[in-house]
């Protein structure tokens, strides 16, 4: 699957292209026969993700397009959401404790471990309709398919052939650009989990664009692109430290040795504290360029590009 625009192509043909793609892979994963179900559910909505992250490239220029299949696309996500933070809660816990490997005895924790893939398995288990709901997802993403062809997208502006289309994107990639600078600064002004995950979330839309429009120069566009991504997977795993917190909260309250957690709740906010250091020396040169510039340095970009198609 390619997440991709092409220069060579008419940007309306190209996000309906693209949204079409995503919808029949997402189909696909859901009505393979030899599904994991838990991974699909990962994948899936993933794949809803970059639908909206698509929409918001132009959304200034699509806003009702944008409003409408943006709610329905997370609404669909949505109807699956949950299913994998006991899942998020133990992967967060291994990687926690990789990164003190040489400071902590796993054996000293080891309680804590297995009443995590206790509760994991409990939530398994009881995740009767789990089928029920990914039919209905799949029934969803087929009337989202048969929609894509009648998305309201503005053609190419013929009077400004010149910029390849970049008129359609420019507008949507500079707002997603100046909304993650924004949410940079305020995540540390007044640091906090709601805000560091909302810094996150404009990141890796940001991702996106830029794996979107990487055609452009794929040479310079794939490594900063790639940079956009290992920020956005520090403020990530930061994020699954709050969700391995939640899931502590109400899964251990009882049977686990509060001395454990109060050690696990002490590398907790250590490793938050080491992940949100790096992710600020990394976020200043993501978000080194003002908004304007960044927008016009991509749009020469994209119009050098279609001029030599």
């Amino acid at each position: 699957m390619s997440y991709q625009l092409k220069v060579s192509e008419p940007i309306d043909d190209g996000v309906r292209r693209i949204a079409t793609e995503l919808i029949d892979e997402a189909i696909a994963r859901v009505e393979a026969p030899d599904r994991d179900r838990h991974e699909a559910v990962h994948e899936v909505r993933k794949n809803c993700k970059r639908v909206r992250g698509l929409l918001r490239l132009i959304r200034p220029r699509a806003p009702k397009l944008y409003r409408v299949e943006n709610a329905r696309f997370r609404d669909t996500a949505a109807s699956l959401s949950g299913i994998r933070d006991a899942d998020a809660a133990l992967e967060s816990y291994d990687a926690l404790l990789d990164a003190f490997h040489d400071q902590v005895d796993r054996q000293t924790l080891a309680p804590v471990r297995r009443a995590l893939t206790i509760y994991k398995q409990h939530l398994a288990e009881n995740l009767t309709d789990l089928d029920a709901r990914l039919d209905d997802f799949a029934e969803r993403m087929r009337e989202a398919r048969g929609r894509v062809a009648d998305w309201k997208i503005p053609a190419d502006d013929p009077e400004r052939k010149a910029d390849g289309g970049f008129g359609l994107l420019g507008p949507g990639l500079a707002k997603t650009y100046r909304r993650g600078r924004k949410a940079m600064g305020a995540a540390y002004d007044r640091p906090g989990v709601e805000r560091f995950h909302d810094w996150r979330k404009r990141t890796k839309y940001l991702g996106y664009h830029l794996r979107l429009l990487r055609s452009a120069w794929p040479a310079l566009l794939k490594p900063t692109r790639s940079e956009a991504k290992a920020l956005s997977d520090l403020l990530g795993d930061d994020h699954d430290l709050a969700v391995l917190e939640q899931v502590v909260r109400n899964a251990l309250t009882d049977g686990v040795d509060k001395s454990r957690l109060v050690v696990l709740r002490a590398l907790m906010r250590q490793r938050s504290s080491q992940l949100r250091d790096q992710a600020y020396w990394l976020g200043r040169r993501v978000y080194a360029e003002k908004p304007k510039a960044f927008r016009e340095r991509m749009g020469r970009y994209w119009a050098t590009a279609g001029a030599q198609r």
